[in-house]
C-alpha cells in the first residue's frame, strides 16, 4: 500500500482540492483526509482570463510567457496547499511517498488531439522534497487517444469499495461532465456535455462577477427554459457521436444566450446539462440500475431534481450518501490512485475510455533528489 496525495484544480478556477489515500493501486483503498485551497480573487480571474484567450492551438505559443508566468504561481499554490494538509495531518505526513499533480487544464481539443494542462511537476518535486507524478493526459493522446476522460478507473474502484451490483455509472458534474459506465468486466466513459461551466459563466458575465455560481439551483428554478436555444444546442453533432469523445469548456459558443435574462439563461444551461446527461444513457446497454452523482453540479437542486423525474426508472443518488465519501474530492482523490498506478507501472487509460489503442500506462514520473 502506497500512501499518495492527489491535486486537482477544476475548471471552475477557484482552487485547489487535495486529497491523502492510501491505495495498492488496484483493488485497496483506505480515505484518510482532504483539503480545500482557495485561490486568491486576483489569481483566480487571471487564470480564468488566460483561459478565456486561449480557443485554439495556436494560441498557446501566443500567451507563452502568461502561460510560463502563471504556470509557476499555480505550482507554488499547489506546493502551499500539500504544506497546508501535512500541517493539518500532523506526524503522519512523515508517511507520504507520492503526489499526483493534475495541473490546470487551459485547452483541450479531441479534434486536434491535444490537452494542455499548465503545472510544473518538476519544480514541484523540488518544492515539496516528494515523487510527483504529473503530465497524465499526454502518453494517451501520444497513442490515439483523447486524454479524457481519466477517472473511469478511480470509479471502478469506488465501484468495488461500496459494492454496488452491476450495471452502475457514475456521473461526474464538473464544468464538463463525464460518466463511467460498468457492467461486469465492461467499463465504457466518455464526456457526456457541459456541466457546471456553461451555467457559471453566463451567472458571472450577467452579474459581472457579483455572482459565481447557481447556489442550490436557486436561479435556474426562477427562470424558463428557452426551447429554442435548448434544441439549437442539442442539435450539435457531438451528442449523437459515438463514444469515445470528449470536450473543452470552449467547445460551446454562448453568444446565442447573452440576449436572456439571467435566470431565463440559467434555466436553459441547467436543462442543457440535464439533457445532454440523458442523451448519454443512449449508448448504454442495459441501462445501469443505479447513477451515482459526483462533481459540484451534484449539488444543483435544478439539475438533480430534473434528472430523478426524467430518469424514472433508474435509482440516482449523490455519492456523499456512501460510508462517509466526500462528492468534492472524488477527482483529487482519482489523482492520487492514478499517480500510484503510474509509479507501479499500471495502466490508467483504456480503449473503452480514451480511444487508446491499448491499455496505457500514464503520467510522468518526477523523482524526489
Amino acid at each position: 500500500m502506497i500512501t499518495a496525495i492527489g491535486l486537482m484544480s477544476g475548471t471552475s478556477c477557484d482552487g485547489v482540492d487535495a486529497s491523502i489515500i492510501k491505495t495498492d493501486g488496484v483493488k485497496k483503498v483506505e480515505f484518510i483526509d482532504n483539503y480545500y485551497h482557495p485561490y486568491e480573487k486576483k489569481f483566480r480571474f487571471r487564470l480564468k482570463e488566460l483561459k478565456e484567450k486561449i480557443n485554439q492551438f495556436s494560441d498557446i505559443k501566443k500567451y507563452r510567457l502568461d502561460i510560463d508566468t502563471l504556470e509557476r504561481e499555480l505550482t507554488l499554490i499547489h506546493a502551499k496547499t500539500v504544506e497546508l494538509l501535512r500541517k493539518k495531518l500532523g506526524s503522519e505526513n512523515k508517511k507520504i511517498e507520492l503526489v499526483g499533480f493534475h495541473g490546470q487544464t487551459i485547452f483541450h481539443s479531441f479534434k486536434d488531439k491535444k490537452s494542455i494542462q499548465i503545472g510544473d511537476g518538476k519544480l514541484l518535486s523540488q518544492l515539496l522534497n516528494q515523487n510527483v507524478v504529473y503530465n497524465f493526459r499526454k502518453k494517451d493522446i501520444s497513442n490515439g487517444g483523447q486524454g479524457a476522460p481519466l477517472t473511469p478507473v478511480f470509479h471502478q474502484l469506488l465501484k468495488n469499495y461500496l459494492d454496488f451490483d452491476f450495471p452502475v455509472a457514475f456521473i461526474n458534474i464538473g464544468g464538463i461532465a463525464n460518466i463511467t459506465y460498468l457492467n461486469n468486466q465492461k467499463i465504457l466513459s466518455f464526456d457526456t456535455g457541459p456541466g457546471n461551466f456553461l451555467i457559471d459563466s453566463i451567472i458571472q458575465i450577467k452579474t459581472k462577477n457579483e455572482i459565481q455560481f447557481d447556489n442550490n439551483g436557486d436561479l435556474a428554478f426562477k427562470g424558463t427554459v428557452d426551447k429554442n436555444i435548448l434544441e439549437t444546442y442539442l442539435d450539435d453533432p457531438f451528442f449523437s457521436n459515438s463514444p469515445p469523445k470528449s470536450l473543452d469548456v470552449n467547445d460551446f459558443n454562448i453568444s446565442a444566450i447573452r440576449t436572456l435574462k439571467l435566470e431565463d439563461a440559467v434555466a436553459t444551461f441547467s436543462e442543457f446539462t440535464v439533457q445532454s446527461i440523458i442523451r448519454s444513457l443512449n449508448f448504454l446497454d442495459p441501462l445501469p440500475k443505479k447513477i451515482i452523482l459526483c462533481g459540484g453540479g451534484r449539488k444543483n437542486k435544478f439539475i438533480f431534481e430534473r434528472l430523478q423525474k426524467l430518469v424514472k426508472k433508474i435509482e440516482i443518488q449523490k455519492i456523499d450518501k456512501y460510508k462517509n465519501i466526500d462528492g468534492d474530492f472524488i477527482e483529487s482523490q482519482a489523482f492520487a490512485y492514478l499517480a500510484v498506478r503510474t509509479l507501479k507501472k499500471i495502466p490508467i487509460t483504456f480503449p473503452e475510455t480514451t480511444g487508446v489503442a491499448e491499455p496505457l500506462v500514464g503520467g510522468d514520473l518526477v523523482l524526489a533528489k
